[in-house]
């Protein structure tokens, strides 16, 4: 059984419901929050017009959500001071620069200048995020992704607060003109990427679906594939949603939740059509019916076989953290 700090508990709690799991509002997006809004001219799209947006979206949907994960330049501290965020809703923000260096087939995570751990946990988040793009078996690549996840969860350990990691696979060489081969790649991609991410101290694995539901819908084997990636990882696991429809999302989510997993981190597959309305009306009237009636489809789906986080570490919640009458003196 593995002990948790009481810093960590407590963010972990926050982030979660009173079950135990996660179904947790993703709008951290930022340069894909333009291209969404305007497609063909992302550039136009301006800061205020995306703080808009992410305090609209806040507003509507967070009362349905476990939690919200954020990001620094347009959402967390516009939400908070605005009030788009109840003061009782569990916060994630994102640590990572959007984008990436290096090219499409070598892509290296940046973390935001200026940016930190420290800032986070001072801000009153509950938890950090930081999404890094992975390739398990393009080795070097690979060690400096794990290099940079390593230095933000051991900020996260000085600091006592969750870390979230969300590793995202991409193609490579041939796969690049040929999605087929990349998605019987990305089925041992995704479970060995679980493998060495969460060899790491971070707290909850935001999960990739092991397969392309395009080119495998045997749900026996889906579910296999789930339960493997369950058994590798060390850590809580929930699902990213990756922007597939939402008919997909919610079978993923069903899937992923029978073979383990304690929920979802969902963004686009749950909203994205909202971004393209200009008229601020009608995208207020789609979040109060087609995207809610999305998010408390989902929730029902997690509540009835997510598994809480707590129970991955074979223990009840008051099993986790080891008190005693001097433990202030040690924190």
């Amino acid at each position: 059984m593995k002990n948790l700090s009481i810093g960590k508990i407590r963010g972990l709690q926050q982030v979660a419901n009173e079950g135990g799991t996660f179904t947790v509002l993703a709008m951290d997006h930022r340069g894909s929050f333009k291209q969404m809004i305007n497609p063909k001219d992302s550039e136009s799209v301006s800061y205020d017009e995306v703080v808009l947006r992410k305090l609209e979206m806040c507003s509507e949907l967070s009362k349905y959500a476990s939690a919200v994960l954020l990001d620094p330049i347009y959402g967390a501290a516009q939400c908070i001071s605005r009030g788009a965020l109840p003061g009782g809703k569990g916060l994630l923000v994102s640590i990572e620069e959007s984008g990436y260096e290096g090219g499409k087939e070598s892509r290296v995570t940046r973390l935001l200048t200026n940016w930190s751990v420290e800032k986070i946990k001072r801000l009153g988040a509950s938890a950090v995020k930081i999404l890094v793009y992975y390739r398990p078996d393009l080795k070097d690549l690979a060690r400096k992704q794990l290099d940079i996840v390593k230095l933000v969860a051991e900020e996260c350990q000085t600091n006592d607060i969750p870390l979230f990691v969300e590793p995202v696979s991409y193609p490579v060489g041939s796969e690049v003109t040929n999605p087929q081969e990349f998605a019987r790649h990305k089925e041992e991609i995704v479970i060995e990427t679980a493998r060495d991410i969460t060899a790491l101290p971070i707290n909850v694995l935001k999960a990739e679906f092991p397969a392309d539901m395009k080119f495998n819908k045997d749900r026996d084997a889906l579910l296999k594939l789930c339960r493997e990636l369950d058994k590798t990882s060390r850590v809580p696991w929930v699902l990213l949603s990756a922007g597939v429809d939402i008919e997909s999302f919610c079978t993923q989510v069903e899937i992923a939740c029978k073979a383990g997993a304690s929920g979802f981190l969902g963004g686009r597959a749950i909203w994205q059509e909202v971004m393209p309305m200009t008229d601020q009306a009608k995208r207020i009237d789609y979040y109060h019916t087609t995207v809610a009636g999305r998010f408390q489809r989902l929730n029902g789906i997690v509540n009835r076989h997510g598994r809480p986080w707590y129970k991955k570490y074979g223990a009840s919640l008051d099993e986790l953290a080891q008190g005693s009458e001097d433990w202030y003196q040690k924190y």
